[in-house]
């Protein structure tokens, strides 16, 4: 393992949580585990893992990432169905960041869509 804390805040290593996704060698087997890699791809600016993981039916063209802004932190608050065996799932989280000092809060459930074995970002609604 590597020691390195994983960005999505979960206090796991990185090598043992989001990074096997990011890299491309494994697949997030719920919709929690999407949710996090999703959440440590903004906070490494990776445009590509979002678009790859986003749904076809509502993907943008692209991501347009704001480099001034500083992710401080990731809350799952709950979420329904989205296990291993789902083709469906809600997640509710809260991610912090700065803009300019300023402190920012994103509370937000997430729908999830499992296509072909793979879990995709579906939508949001903010809270």
């Amino acid at each position: 393992m590597s020691g390195t804390p994983c960005l999505c805040d979960s206090g796991r290593d990185i090598d043992a949580c989001c990074g096997p996704f990011l890299d491309g060698v494994a697949i997030p087997e719920t919709a929690a585990q999407l949710m996090r890699s999703r959440y440590s791809a903004f906070v490494a600016c990776d445009e590509a893992y979002l678009l790859a993981t986003w749904h076809p039916k509502t993907r943008p063209s692209r991501v347009r990432l704001d480099e001034a802004q500083r992710w401080l932190g990731l809350k799952i608050r709950g979420g329904a169905a989205g296990g291993a065996m789902d083709d469906r799932g809600t997640v509710e989280f809260v991610a912090r960041y700065k803009i300019a000092g300023k402190g920012h809060r994103l509370h937000e459930v997430s729908d999830f869509e499992k296509i072909d074995g793979r879990w995709y970002y579906l939508k949001g609604k903010h809270l």
